[in-house]
Formats: structure tokens, C-alpha cells, sequence
């Protein structure tokens, strides 16, 4: 793996809010647990700040002993009530096609429960090489290490610091919770508007 990384251009990406709009699923599924559990749920506060690991907004919510339940719970029901809502952000399939255009690899890399991760990348028809979940920011690093990745692209301050954990180039996007000001000051190497912008990017980036 380690050979063959290093001789191909591999370029990891964030999946909530960078590669899907997950919002309108992700507030489905808590809607559909607070309305289980009686426990009160602030829906819209909770999709303003994807991006930590599940376990830390259910910390929020619920009692120290009853997080584990809940987390398993939701990811019980995700498949159902948060797949079919969620959409491909603007240029989402585009990048990914551009790095394989190039010969290259792309690497989701998110804080996701995997199995669900694996849904939406088929659901929307996002093709990516390799898919990795349950890792936050800099436990990113541990993957995006693994399989040589270049760059990694995320819109969550957390992704800056996996990137720069993995020794890679930190591409931020203003699609998520974290503004250009943010990511800026998180040392994010590049910031783009939304993935639209990427495959021109990454053409210059890959011939300089």
C-alpha cells in the first residue's frame, strides 16, 4: 500500500457537509429519537454543527449513561429515515470523478458510523475508491497516513486539523458549519466556496 500511495495522487474527503447535504436526514433521525425517548432534542441546533462524533452531541441531550444507548439507536434508524432525505452537495460527484480523471484515488474519510457512510456514498451515486469511518479530527490522520493521501478535504475546522495531523495540504470549503474566517484561522491551506471549484483546482495543484 505504502508503494503504491506514494506514486499516486490521493486525495481524502470529508462526507457531511462537504461531499452530502446530511441535514434534512440527520434532523429526521432526531426528530424520530426524541419523539422514542420523550427526551427533548433541539433538531435545528444539532444539524448547525455536523461534524464531531455522534457521541459528543448526544452528550447534549442525554445522561452519561444513556449516550451509548441513544448512539446505538440512531444508527439503528438512520438507514431508514436519514438515507432518502440527504443530497449530493454542489460538484460532490464531479470532484471525486476529477481525481480519478487523474489516476488518482479518493478517500472518504468521516467521523460517520460506517455502514451508514457506505448508504449514502451508493445512494447518491458517489463513487469513491475507499471509505473510512469513525474517525474525527486528528484521529483522520490515522487514515489518510495509511493510504498516502496528498489532500484532504473537509468544511469543519476539525478536518484542518486532520489534515495537517496526516502531513497533507488542508482544502476547506465554506459548505458546512465553519466559515472562510474559521478555516483560515484553523490554517486551512486553501479555501474554496463549495466543490465546484475543486476539479480546476486540482488540475493546477496535480501539474505543478
Amino acid at each position: 500500500m505504502g508503494s503504491m500511495s506514494s506514486h499516486t495522487l490521493t486525495v481524502g474527503f470529508d462526507l457531511d457537509m462537504t461531499l452530502i447535504d446530511s441535514r434534512p436526514g440527520i434532523k429526521a433521525a432526531y426528530v424520530r429519537l426524541a419523539a422514542e425517548t420523550g427526551v427533548y432534542i433541539d433538531t435545528d441546533l444539532v444539524v448547525s454543527r455536523l461534524g464531531p462524533p455522534l457521541e459528543d452531541e448526544m452528550a447534549n441531550w442525554f445522561p452519561a449513561d444513556e449516550i451509548v444507548a441513544a448512539c446505538d439507536r440512531y444508527r439503528a434508524m438512520y438507514p431508514d429515515t436519514a438515507i432518502a432525505p440527504t443530497t449530493a452537495l454542489p460538484g460532490a460527484r464531479e470532484a471525486v470523478e476529477a481525481v480519478q480523471a487523474l489516476g488518482g484515488r479518493a478517500v472518504v474519510v468521516t467521523a460517520k458510523y460506517e455502514p451508514n457512510a457506505k448508504l449514502h456514498l451508493a445512494h447518491l451515486g458517489i463513487a469513491a475508491d475507499v471509505l473510512i469511518g469513525g474517525l474525527w479530527a486528528e484521529g483522520k490522520a490515522e487514515a489518510l497516513l495509511e493510504h498516502g493521501a496528498r489532500v484532504y478535504v473537509g468544511d469543519h475546522t476539525g478536518d484542518v486539523r486532520g489534515a495537517h495531523a496526516a502531513n497533507a495540504l488542508s482544502v476547506g470549503v465554506t459548505t458546512g458549519p465553519c466559515d472562510e474566517e474559521e478555516l483560515r484561522t484553523a490554517g486551512a491551506d486553501v479555501i474554496l466556496p463549495d466543490l465546484t471549484a475543486f476539479p480546476a483546482w486540482l488540475r493546477t495543484f496535480a501539474g505543478a
